[in-house]
């Protein structure tokens, strides 16, 4: 029989096509950004997003009834969710935008989840059918902003665990004790659910799909979305004036002692 827990976990892990990190980065000729034609995949830390909620069912069994994937993205978006279901998603939510249309801002992202997870809980039925937590990557690799789970949570007014490096969750007390990453070392938090986790680097290493689960992963369900759909507007908040690259690095030079240091220092224009 299935247990009957306190809570029953519905995940929702929202992942993001990026520039593949193994990629140079080079500002594209018209210097509003950098270049795009190049390979993509998942951004790095979603995907420590998505192992870490399947290691979750797999520790917590039923307690986890659903994990969900989301993007928000152009129509070639739809194969990274298509890896984070060949990884142990169970479904996804595509919310479609042009190939055109600039990549939405981390507010944007943030109303859009929102709206997704209000949406679904609205029309639960049932608790167990009810996103009660959500789990993303700390940072996108190609704005590396790091604030959309911090945005999401203060929409939602649930708790927050951000930089995870370790994540136990607790059904029966309906409680999460997550370890973050702190200059210092760690710091421990117990959070109550609901709850949005960000994922650093050291909470896991993601498993690599195997062909059976890529090839099952195309027959799961995806429902495709629009911003009008959820009442979301992505006109950019933001202007970005101009992208260039860092300028190159020059060899350094030696000195015998340190009144030479000095002098030097001051020809450079240092005081």
């Amino acid at each position: 029989m299935r247990p009957s827990p306190s809570r029953l976990l519905n995940i929702l892990v929202p992942v993001k096509r990026a520039v593949d990190y193994a990629v140079k980065i080079r500002v594209n000729p018209q210097q509003t950004g950098i270049d795009t034609n190049v390979k993509h995949s998942m951004n790095p830390f979603d995907e420590i997003a998505v192992e870490e909620a399947v290691r979750l069912r797999e520790k917590l069994k039923a307690s986890v009834t659903s994990i969900k994937a989301i993007t928000i993205g152009p129509p070639k978006a739809l194969d990274t969710l298509r890896t984070a279901l060949a990884m142990g998603a169970d479904s996804a939510i595509h919310v479609e935008v042009p190939e055109t249309q600039p990549a939405p801002e981390p507010l944007a992202i943030a109303r859009t989840l929102k709206a997704v997870i209000e949406k679904q809980n609205a029309a639960a039925t049932k608790p167990e059918d009810k996103i009660d937590l959500v789990i993303l990557g700390k940072q996108a690799i190609d704005d590396d902003l790091g604030v959309t789970g911090q945005m999401l949570a203060g929409l939602l007014g649930w708790s927050q665990a951000t930089f995870a490096s370790k994540v136990d969750i607790d059904v029966a007390k309906n409680e999460a004790l997550v370890t973050r990453e702190i200059d210092g070392g760690g710091e421990e938090i117990k959070c109550r659910l609901p709850l949005v986790v960000t994922t650093d680097l050291r909470l896991n290493e993601p498993r690599y799909a195997s062909l059976p689960n890529i090839m099952k992963a195309k027959k799961k369900p995806v429902e495709k979305l629009s911003p009008a759909d959820l009442g979301v507007d992505y006109t950019p908040q933001l202007e970005t004036l101009k992208v260039s690259e860092p300028p190159v690095r020059v060899g350094g030079g030696k000195v015998a002692n340190v009144d030479e240091l000095l002098a030097k220092l001051k020809e450079a224009g240092f005081p």
